[in-house]
């Protein structure tokens, strides 16, 4: 990167204290163009990373407020480029004209994420922690800031650097073997070549266990609410997410579409999703409504069957059960309790196989409220690793990563059962590049000089 970028780094709005950045070559004498020290050491003349105290001025040397500033030279920054970092209060006035009095010195508005970009393209970061960055600053439960955390410090990084490194020793041996007949090289043995193929294949299987907990752990549980119309799901919603969210009126079918809200119970994130059922209707937008409501039930991880505890459970009831069962961890919740004529009904035995867990509660008066709550906490805690266990830095966390983790396997399980099926050894080197390939889309790293690198270092090294 050959050119300077600037960019307020804290977020839009009034605040206490007010962030700007610079990143490039003469990010220290641009950064001094609009701070003046109070002492007699100019900016670019301060040790790294010290802070100096001084004023702030705009593009006319007017001062606008007074804060502190620090630099960072290459390559121990961020970026690994000179970067600078100027605070002040966080008027957003004042940050507007100091990010033009940078430019008028020669820096540009930075693009959305090209500080972390630049850290990537300048060996600070590989593509999993860069990915972290956004985990950590999105987080919403302490779990998730830990994951992120780890992932950043390279956690993840390490545990596939170790699986493609034994992928790596594979490629580089057969390729010295092919490339250098003329050196007294051993050949790999077939023994040796499975069991260094199945200890990969163990290893890569092992990680994609943990990409639904990484995405649980991330994005929260999805949580959606089933049942008849006006059984009460909007107005236990409304309950959970402690304001109102969904309209509730005593007319049947009154949520037209799904209603989404958040809440975080004992640091898990749960993802409430209010259908709007699932019967068949000729109105168009019901209709719509309907087929959103059977996505929402596609992507749950857990269904809350919302029933009318003053009304027998019915044939539609079993229904919506059945659906439930077949698609997630399904809990049933009897609701108005606050009414009279209140039982909480158990389905027959011939209506189900399943064994369910039953809250009553009333959605309307918060009554029972805390056993629900109860028991979706203890759901999560048999999905998600408890909080504080480092195993939780280990997770696949977004789809890319579960993708690559995915081909990779699939590609050294193929070079397993190409070698049990008698293929010659050599002929496997394809589903291996492919493995070290999809494991390289994960962290950016090159298959073709990787290989030559470790060649020369253990077949070429004092020859």
């Amino acid at each position: 990167m050959s050119d300077l970028i600037a960019a307020v780094a804290t977020p839009p709005g009034t605040g206490g204290v007010g962030i700007l950045r610079l990143s490039g070559p003469g990010a220290a004498q641009a950064a001094a163009r609009v701070f003046r020290p109070k002492g007699t050491r100019a900016l670019p003349d301060a040790p790294d990373r010290q802070l100096l105290y001084g004023t702030l001025l705009d593009q006319a040397g007017q001062a606008l407020d007074t804060g502190l500033a620090f630099v960072s030279r290459a390559p121990h920054s961020y970026t690994g480029e000179e970067t600078a970092e100027l605070q002040c209060h966080g008027s957003p006035m004042v940050l507007s004209l100091v990010l033009d009095a940078l430019f008028a010195a020669g820096a540009r508005q930075a693009r959305a994420g090209e500080f972390t970009q630049r850290a990537f393209l300048n060996g600070k970061l590989d593509l999993t922690q860069a990915e972290a960055v956004i985990d950590l600053i999105e987080a919403e439960t302490p779990a998730a800031a830990r994951q992120a955390a780890g992932q950043l410090t390279g956690a993840l990084s390490r545990r596939i650097d170790a699986i493609y490194s034994g992928l790596t020793d594979v490629m580089a041996h057969f390729c010295a073997v092919l490339d250098y007949p003329d050196e007294d090289l051993d050949p790999f043995q077939t023994q040796q070549l499975q069991e260094a193929l199945q200890a990969q294949e163990e290893a890569l299987t092992a990680l994609l266990r943990t990409s639904r907990r990484g995405r649980l752990l991330s994005q929260g549980l999805t949580c959606v609410l089933l049942g008849r119309p006006n059984a009460g799901k909007s107005s236990l919603l409304n309950a959970l997410a402690g304001y109102e969210r969904a309209i509730v009126t005593p007319i049947p079918g009154t949520t037209r579409d799904t209603v989404e809200a958040t809440v975080t119970l004992e640091g898990y994130l749960f993802r409430l999703v209010d259908t709007a059922g699932l019967r068949d209707s000729d109105d168009p937008i019901e209709q719509l409504g309907v087929a959103r409501s059977r996505q929402a039930l596609d992507q749950a991880d857990l269904i809350l069957l919302v029933c009318d505890g003053t009304q027998e459970l019915g044939e539609e009831d079993t229904a919506l059960l059945d659906q439930a069962l077949d698609q997630a961890d399904t809990l049933l919740v009897m609701n108005k309790s606050d009414l009279p004529g209140y039982g909480c009904p158990m389905f027959r035995a011939e209506d189900t196989a399943h064994t369910l867990s039953v809250v009553g509660l009333s959605a309307k008066t918060g009554l029972g409220l805390e056993f629900l709550e109860e028991e979706l906490i203890r759901r999560a805690q048999a999905l998600l690793p408890q909080a504080g266990q480092r195993a939780s830095e280990l997770l696949l966390t977004n789809q890319r990563q579960t993708n690559a983790v995915r081909r990779a396997a699939e590609s050294v399980a193929r070079a397993g059962q190409a070698l049990e099926q008698g293929v010659t050894p050599d002929a496997l080197l394809t589903d291996v590049e492919q493995a070290m390939a999809a494991l390289g889309e994960l962290t950016g790293r090159t298959v073709r000089e990787d290989i030559t690198s470790r060649i020369f270092q253990r077949f070429c090294v004092g020859k």
